[in-house]
């Protein structure tokens, strides 16, 4: 999982322009999606002249240099479910025979206190980059955006697409999986976070169905998924550092040269189902207000 900023930071919905995007999809998105997919398109045209075979520290660092160099100081995370030598090219695709699928995941918040204006925007970059580079195909890819064009990225529609992806995914097949809304932190209720707070993502109707935990993520989406499969999240909103609960993390933060293992991570979370589902009144009551708070508006 690629996230834009640690636990404890925010993200910001910034003006795009100047991470010069080819054909973006408008002037607002997300300061880390612009950033990977800077990265990215720099890569892919190396790639044209033999030039390019960026790491995944690389390509982390490449992303936290375009984000000092628009005054942000977010910076971005890799964690994963197994070790990996982040010193080897990064690969969104390992197997080109196998099947490529998608959840894209934009939200607006349209009319709602906290609105943001450039999380469609997001999704529609990265939807053009894997489908014009990598070669997705529309009919595998499941969009959810507030935009009243696509399926609602509601609490119940998001776990559904989740489970979507999971079914359908075999050993070889590549997923991409994307977030581009508001995050939050919530108490946590099980005692498997060593700073007592769920990181979550925020829904459209987070009011009366609440936010959805990283247990519901590591139970919908990280447990169930076929052993082979290659998933690559992008997770961009405020509090995303270790929001799939994931046991190895890489921080690009010009330190670290390798992955470590969190040692407070209980590896029986990967094996078993998460504990219950959060209690939504509490995720609605701790999201009174959070909105307002979450995200710089730049």
């Amino acid at each position: 999982m690629i996230s834009g900023c640690h636990d404890v930071q925010t993200s910001a919905d910034a003006n795009i322009t100047a991470f010069q995007l080819p054909d973006p999809a408008g002037r607002r998105g997300g300061a880390c999606t612009a950033a990977l997919l800077q990265v990215l398109y720099n890569e892919d045209k190396g790639a044209q002249d033999n030039s390019a075979d960026m790491s995944w520290v690389e390509v982390l660092r490449a992303m936290r240099e375009n984000l000092a160099a628009q005054g942000y100081s977010q910076v971005p995370q890799l964690s994963s479910s197994r070790i990996i030598d982040v010193n080897e090219k990064m690969e969104i695709v390992k197997d080109p025979e196998g099947a490529k699928r998608a959840v894209l995941i934009g939200i607006n918040y349209v009319g709602q206190q906290g609105e943001l204006s450039g999380c469609h925007n997001d999704v529609k970059n990265i939807n053009s980059y894997l489908q014009r580079v990598l070669g997705f195909e529309r009919e595998n890819m499941k969009v959810l955006m507030d935009d009243g064009m696509h399926e609602e990225p509601t609490f119940e529609n998001i776990v559904q697409a989740f489970k979507w992806v999971v079914k359908e995914s075999e050993p070889g097949d590549t997923v991409w999986i994307h977030y581009s809304g508001h995050g939050g932190r919530l108490e946590d209720q099980d005692g498997d976070e060593d700073d007592g707070y769920d990181e979550t993502l925020i829904p459209v109707d987070f009011q009366s169905e609440g936010q959805i935990r990283d247990d519901d993520l590591l139970k919908y989406l990280v447990q169930p998924m076929s052993e082979g499969v290659t998933m690559t999240c992008l997770m961009d909103c405020c509090h995303s550092g270790t929001v799939l609960d994931l046991p190895y993390r890489f921080i690009a933060d010009g330190d670290h040269v390798e992955m470590e293992r969190n040692e407070n991570f209980e590896f029986k979370d990967m094996l078993a189902a998460a504990a219950g589902v959060a209690a939504v009144a509490a995720d609605i009551a701790e999201a009174a207000g959070l909105l307002d708070e979450c995200c710089n508006i730049l």
